[in-house]
């Protein structure tokens, strides 16, 4: 017999016989409140203790569950607790004292489990009616009565709206404006006295699309689109958080972004090689180059940062990031629990979050063209006057001792303070610290052999208060500054920070309620449940994720670019909040158009220079902005697009269109980033004051905005003034203010000006008598 329960005193029980049976006493307990969850759902992050399977792992064992001990069990004694945040559940009805005492005497008597356990499963396929997780369809353009007012399909879509709207659409706008907004929307750069002459003077039928046409073969028109990007893959010259360390090669990854705009390079193609370019066969240096999108992520230098902590917070930012860039939803929701508004678990997340798990970053050599020439020939001498100093110092005894001293202190902490800083400081200053230290240095690649010599020179550890030790750092200072001779005078190779696949597997596990220290259930790279699986049988990887995101079932991501490329032309996208198309975003004013934009991508070949052409020739884009009473109350948004919509220049063009005016601007492309006039004060505020911001004089002094470096903790004050993002998270559009120091810049601003003086000696010499 089982026993026998006889309810006593306010139905708490009494047993005469065997404890209660698992499956029908204790696991109707445990999943009708989920006791152990963070949530009061059944949890997907490891804890669910109505899985005999989970009660079983040696993850449950200890202080959770230990049978025959309820005393000891973290289960009893927070179901058993009264103290608010640490009893279970957490909210609602607290079990009653009959379900309490069951509890107690299964664990009292062993905490039986059934063998057959069902496992936690994985996830299923997710059904949801919500618009932007259906198929793309690409409708036909509606029927107008107006079949002289639309220049392409577009406006079809526009027109038919306002024809049920019973509104008229705006006359098309004077010439002088058409060529300043589409050169500003285009190449983000105002036209020229000459050209503007020259747009009036052709009275050609198709002037317009001939104007179109040479702004898009611009070499300024891969900067404008680049502006964007960068914005959303969170771009910046600096690493963040306290230390803010100057990446003095980010640039690099962002000339890859300009050439690749410039050259209308697929956006399917474009996607697959910042998410996975080093796992395409025989990659190329460029293609490597583009997964610099990923080290965009923020590092953590500060000494003593946990790496495991660091590197789980950067793969949450590549994680967050990509959702938002490609597809459009708020994944970040899911990191510490089940997404409150759209179907994405928490399960979910970490599946996608896998994906990223497998990568780490290292830095190449990515020569710019006529670079590779001049280091290899000076290479030889290089190396050999190198070699000199080396013998001359003792350098790789003295580093040899070095390495020792830090092992030693690696593997036993806290016996040596001084040592244990230094380890503590190499870390997180420099990347694979401990993995390149452990590595025999005749098996460490030729990169990590310099980088590591490098930190070594600089960072030779602590001194004791003895005569040699005074001796090493004498002679290491003495090198150290023959060296930097050297170096100086040694032609350079520039460098690109790429990611690269581990060589083995990482096992990924929920972070439960999003800490890394709280491992929960294993889980397999896996894209969500809500969206079309990957093909069967493809490896999980970051490559296999990047065609799927281009793949056509994927109902996301031609959704996701071609409303963002509407955002820059209308200031606002067909769906105003580009950063989530989920339940709790914005509904598109019109879906078939988006629909329609949408396939007309794909079938384009995801030739972005097309769509920019589609749009910017419409008829709706060509519209007068002048506002029009009668839509004061019915559309203060413009969101029908019965005119064009007036919108700010972004904080670049700004400075840009004052440069142009003024006849200051240098129009070169690409290259490193420049430092212009800003106000005393503001480099100081970067950590210690470790950075330094050396102006620039001559013509980098003059260059577009686009270039202007970015530090993260001492952002360009012009830029920050006028709503460039912080470049911590990828920002899918702008948001606009009105403040006095927008004024106050452009009146006492350097850059501006000079700018006006400039202006005014120009007017002076251009002016006819």
């Amino acid at each position: 017999m089982r026993g026998i329960w006889i309810p006593v005193l306010a139905a708490a029980p009494v047993l005469w016989g065997a404890p209660p049976d698992f499956t029908t006493g204790v696991q109707p307990i445990l999943r009708k409140r989920c006791v152990m969850c963070h949530n009061e759902r059944l949890a997907q992050n490891g804890l669910r203790l109505d899985d005999p399977a989970k009660l079983r792992e040696g993850g449950y064992s200890g202080p959770v569950l230990v049978p025959g001990k309820s005393a000891e069990s973290k289960l009893f004694a927070r179901i058993s607790s009264t103290k608010k945040g640490f009893m279970m559940p957490p909210a609602g009805a607290p079990l009653t004292p009959g379900e309490i005492q069951i509890v107690k005497s299964w664990i009292d008597g062993g905490a039986q489990l059934p063998e057959a356990a069902s496992a936690v499963s994985s996830a299923k396929p997710v059904q949801s009616d919500h618009w932007a997780f259906k198929p793309v369809r690409q409708p036909q353009p509606p029927a107008v009565s107006r079949p002289d007012w639309p220049k392409n399909p577009i406006d079809r879509f526009v027109l038919a709206r306002l024809e049920r709207e019973k509104i008229a659409p705006s006359p098309e706008a004077p010439k002088t404006t058409l060529i300043r907004r589409a050169s500003l929307d285009i190449i983000g750069l105002p036209p020229t006295p000459e050209e503007v002459r020259a747009f009036l003077a052709d009275q050609r039928p198709d002037a317009y699309e001939r104007l179109v046409d040479r702004l898009l073969s611009s070499e300024h028109y891969g900067e404008q689109r680049a502006r964007a990007w960068l914005d959303l893959a969170r771009y910046a010259d600096s690493d963040g958080y306290e230390k803010d360390q100057v990446r003095p090669y980010a640039w690099r990854w962002r000339n890859y972004v300009i050439d690749s705009f410039n050259q209308d390079k697929p956006f399917d193609q474009f996607t697959i090689e910042q998410m996975a370019g080093d796992l395409l066969p025989g990659a190329k240096t460029e293609q490597l180059v583009a997964t610099g999108f990923h080290r965009n992520a923020l590092t953590n230098r500060e000494g003593g940062t946990d790496p495991k902590e660091s590197r789980f917070e950067q793969l949450v930012n590549r994680t967050n990031t990509f959702s938002t860039v490609w597809l459009g939803l708020t994944y970040g929701c899911a990191q510490c629990h089940d997404h409150k508004y759209d179907p994405i678990s928490q399960r979910n997340y970490y599946e996608l979050f896998a994906f990223f798990n497998q990568a780490e970053g290292v830095d190449i050599d990515a020569p710019m063209p006529g670079e590779f020439g001049p280091w290899m020939r000076s290479r030889p001498q290089y190396l050999k006057d190198r070699e000199h100093l080396n013998r001359v110092y003792g350098a790789e005894a003295l580093q040899d001792e070095w390495e020792s001293y830090i092992r030693k202190a690696m593997d036993n902490p806290g016996r040596d303070m001084e040592w244990d800083f230094a380890v503590a400081n190499g870390r997180p200053m420099f990347d694979r610290f401990e993995e390149v230290i452990r590595t025999p240095k005749e098996q460490r690649t030729p990169r990590d052999r310099e980088r590591l010599f490098y930190w070594f020179i600089n960072n030779p550890g602590p001194v004791k208060d003895h005569e040699r030790d005074r001796q090493k750092v004498a002679a290491l200072r003495e090198m150290r500054q023959r060296l930097q001779q050297i170096d100086a005078a040694a032609p350079k190779l520039t460098q690109a920070a790429v990611i690269h696949e581990l060589d083995g597997p990482v096992e990924t596990h929920i972070a439960v309620k999003g800490d890394y220290r709280e491992r929960g259930v294993k889980v397999t790279p896996a894209v969500p449940a809500v969206l079309p699986p990957l093909p069967a049988g493809a490896p999980g990887n970051r490559l296999t994720l990047a065609r799927w995101l281009v793949g056509r079932d994927n109902p996301l991501t031609a959704r996701v670019a071609v409303n963002r490329l509407w955002q820059e032309f209308f200031g606002r996208g067909i769906v105003r909040t580009s950063e989530d198309f989920g339940t709790q975003g914005d509904r598109p004013t019109h879906p078939e158009l988006l629909d329609w934009l949408a396939a007309e991508f794909v079938e384009q070949g995801w030739s972005v220079k097309k769509m920019v052409r589609l749009i910017v020739t419409s008829a709706t884009y060509r519209q007068s902005s002048n506002t029009r009473p009668e839509l004061a109350e019915r559309d203060p948004e413009n969101m029908l697009l019965a005119r064009q919509s007036r919108v700010r220049l972004p904080a670049e063009a700004l400075r840009d269109s004052a440069l142009r005016a003024s006849g200051l601007l240098n129009p070169a492309v690409g290259g490193p980033s420049v430092h212009p006039p800003q106000p005393a004060g503001v480099a100081e505020l970067v950590y210690a004051g470790s950075f330094k911001w050396k102006e620039d004089e001559g013509p980098a002094r003059y260059r577009r905005g686009l270039y202007i470096h970015y530090q993260r903790t001492a952002p360009y004050p012009m830029l920050a003034n006028f709503d460039a993002p912080d470049a911590n998270v990828a920002c899918s559009r702008r948001r606009r203010s009105n403040t006095p120091l927008q004024a106050l810049n452009l009146l006492n601003d350097p850059v501006f000006y000079e700018a006006a003086q400039a202006m005014a000696l120009r007017v002076l010499d251009e002016a006819e008598p």
